[in-house]
């Protein structure tokens, strides 16, 4: 632990904080009740979010004032197409979302484009960190 509270330190004096944002109050609830490790993201955002990286969680609508939840630990960052989701990554994300199929209708809504199984996702497992 205390390596990960250097770290902390060490990411704010540098300022190199990154967010990970959550616009839904479905998911804030999800983050709030600790009920939610894991974020699916459209495309190839690991160079943004790398593994062994400490960011914030927080929530807010685009281009509004965005509240700070905490900050996570990024445990395992990896780039898949959506057709090799496993039901873990589905489940961690969202535990309403129990099919492939499911995340692109909801995907399709977020992002209000087609998306299809060969479509680039990154799947981002996080754990909080204790200040």
């Amino acid at each position: 632990i205390n390596s990960v509270v250097l770290n902390l330190a060490t990411y704010k004096r540098r300022g190199n904080m990154f967010a990970l944002n959550f616009q839904s109050q479905k998911h804030e609830k999800l983050l709030l009740d600790r009920q939610k490790n894991c974020t699916i993201r459209l495309g190839d955002v690991s160079s943004i979010y790398r593994e062994n990286s400490i960011v914030w969680i927080t929530t807010g609508v685009k281009y509004t004032t965005k509240r700070k939840l905490y900050s996570v630990f990024l445990d395992k960052v990896q780039v898949k197409t959506i057709a090799e989701l496993t039901s873990k990554d589905l489940g961690n994300q969202n535990p309403d979302i129990k099919t492939v199929d499911q995340l692109i209708e909801n995907f399709e809504n977020i992002y209000n484009k087609k998306i299809t199984h060969e479509d680039t996702v990154t799947v981002i497992y996080f754990t909080e960190v204790i200040e």
